[in-house]
């Protein structure tokens, strides 16, 4: 894990003991913490009796399904954020798991480095809500609640998407952030994971952010994604 990574608290609820030990062995190697529980009352009863800085959340759990714990930690107040895991991948269920109050959703079976990259953007956002109203990277500034971006002393002004791209990339500053994530996170999966709307608007944020600057900052991973890494002082 990079030096200036901080460690998660993660509370692992899966009944599932594979994935459960793949998901534990694969966090804790990236520097995180993981407690894992593999049933839902006793795991929703640690979520409300420890602090956390993420809960990962199955769906199918003896005793307690995962919607039923998320709707009682929502009930009592527990504003942790949630990212739920199923095997299932209507989007009905996606939609009932969001508005029940997860913050965040991935199918079975997925790539451990997409649900680490969700669990510490999930992460840095909370560290972020409760610590400051800028994001940082470079001379790049977003002023999250008056809706701007500068780099250096030029005032940049974006579309609403184009904004909301831009925060997404960089709350996940140096990490991969994926065409599905882009797509679950602005556009609430309302396109076609091969429509180009990431690509045009992607090309629009580089041309207001990156184009008349010596330091480009967001990166093409090809076949994966997009990435902004943090340039050097």
């Amino acid at each position: 894990m990079a030096d200036d990574v901080m460690a998660i608290n993660v509370l692992l609820i899966e009944d599932d003991p594979t994935v459960g030990s793949h998901i534990q062995q694969g966090l804790e190697k990236a520097g995180h913490n993981c407690h894992v529980f593999n049933d839902g009352e006793a795991g929703m009863y640690e979520a409300m009796a420890q602090r956390h800085d993420v809960i990962i959340l199955d769906i199918m759990l003896p005793s307690r399904d995962g919607f039923s714990v998320l709707e009682q930690l929502r009930n009592e107040k527990i504003s942790t954020p949630v990212l739920l895991l199923s095997a299932k991948g209507q989007v009905e269920d996606k939609v009932k798991g969001l508005r029940t109050g997860a913050n965040d959703y991935l199918t079975k079976p997925f790539a451990f480095e997409e649900l680490l990259a969700r669990v510490e953007g999930l992460g840095a956002r909370q560290a972020d809500a409760d610590t400051t109203t800028h994001i940082h990277v470079g001379d790049l500034t977003l002023d999250l609640l008056n809706r701007k971006v500068t780099r250096g002393d030029t005032e940049i002004e974006l579309q609403s998407k184009e904004f909301q791209l831009l925060e997404c990339l960089l709350r996940h500053r140096g990490k991969i952030v994926t065409r599905s994530m882009l797509l679950e996170h602005v556009w609430n999966y309302h396109f076609d994971p091969q429509t180009n709307v990431i690509d045009v608007h992607i090309s629009r944020l580089r041309q207001k952010v990156d184009k008349t600057f010596n330091v480009p900052l967001i990166e093409t991973v090809r076949g994966t994604g997009y990435r902004i890494a943090d340039p050097l002082p």
